[in-house]
């Protein structure tokens, strides 16, 4: 049984993580852990009590995500941030190879702090990922393993990843589940991963994180008719297009329709370009596993992936904050506000009236 995502007393904690290395070694371990973790909107925002769920396999049962909603939601949006997680484990830490290096390429460095600034200004549900994108990727199946980088490689039976999500097989290039090695740096682990802390980090940080996202869409979906999942991430600056000379500021996937009603995204592209920001459509990122998974348009499930250039917001190192933090942050509610509207059109009901309100 994966373990269970439950509601939690708000507690404070350090923004990292740390503790020492500790075996998570069963699935019925971690399903009993309580791990609680404090509210990342902060206090006197109307929000409910933080709810926390799965474990950090290593990390003195840190929690792997934290789910934040109003009681009554203003709009039909859950904003969701899987890849900006910064609780690395010791033992994980002193595997890696170039632990700097990798955590600034695998990380979208600090892209939460916009989920959250959304949030605040827009009423939406917010669910972040602390588990860091090193362990385990929340944007793959959970079947896209390199086996080569296991101990003892493929067991007897296993299958290979699941013929609806082969188009997003990444284990070849490095990049599955457990990243493996990033292009231009080579391989990011010393040794191979034990089979049970491959099945600890499945257990305590994917299914964990997967189905509280999937139970929030349906509650927000039964109560307005329609859901919009925003899967936020950050990347890299990308070239200018030779046809602008302007480089995309944002990127939104849609799985090329599969994910997303046409006509949000047609809301969406054109509300960022009538202000100016560059912005590009499925190419390069068109969505990954949480697409798949998680947009369902034909039942009302709506997932769009919104990419971020992270020299918008970061420092110049694209490192820590910079001070483009708020001005973007200030667009992606304007977009998320006018997409929230649109989603509760389609879903009819009491949610017009909710969204008007």
């Amino acid at each position: 049984m994966p373990p269970k995502w439950r509601e939690e007393p708000a507690q404070r904690r350090d923004e990292a993580l740390t503790g020492a290395h500790k075996d998570a070694s069963t699935m019925a371990a971690m399903s009993r852990t309580h791990c609680s973790l404090h509210d990342p909107v902060g206090p006197g925002t109307g929000l409910r009590a933080p709810v926390t769920g799965g474990c950090v396999p290593g990390l003195n049962n840190a929690p792997a995500f934290t789910l934040t909603a109003p009681p009554r939601l203003r709009l039909p949006v859950l904003v969701a941030v899987p890849h900006a997680g910064r609780a690395y484990p010791a033992g994980v830490i002193a595997r890696m190879r170039d632990p700097a290096g990798a955590q600034l390429r695998l990380e979208d460095r600090f892209v939460d702090r916009l989920g959250v600034a959304i949030a605040r200004q827009t009423g939406a549900a917010l669910l972040i990922a602390h588990a860091p994108r090193a362990l385990l990727d929340l944007n793959r199946a959970e079947d896209d393993v390199d086996w080569d980088m296991i101990e003892g490689g493929r067991p007897a039976g296993a299958a290979g990843p699941d013929a609806g999500q082969r188009s997003n097989a990444r284990a070849r290039s490095g990049l599955g589940l457990v990243p493996r090695r990033l292009p231009g740096s080579g391989e990011i682990w010393h040794g191979r991963l034990a089979p049970d802390e491959l099945a600890a980090r499945i257990a305590g940080i994917h299914y964990a994180y997967h189905a509280a996202l999937a139970a929030e869409l349906a509650r927000i979906r039964g109560e307005w008719g329609a859901a919009l999942l925003i899967d936020l991430h950050s990347m890299p600056p990308l070239r200018a297009d030779e046809a602008t000379g302007q480089a995309p500021v944002i990127v939104l996937g849609d799985r090329f329709g599969a994910s997303c009603h046409a006509g949000l995204v047609s809301r969406a592209l054109g509300h960022l370009e009538r202000r100016g920001h560059p912005v590009a459509h499925n190419r390069p990122y068109s969505g990954g596993y949480v697409l798949d998974r998680h947009g369902d348009p034909r039942q009302g499930a709506h997932a769009l992936q919104v990419e971020v250039c992270r020299a918008a917001y970061l420092d110049r190192a694209l490192s820590e904050p910079g001070v483009g933090l708020p001005g973007v942050a200030e667009m992606l509610t304007g977009l998320v506000r006018e997409l929230g509207a649109e989603t509760a059109l389609l879903g009819g009901g009491e949610g017009m009236l909710q969204a008007a309100e």
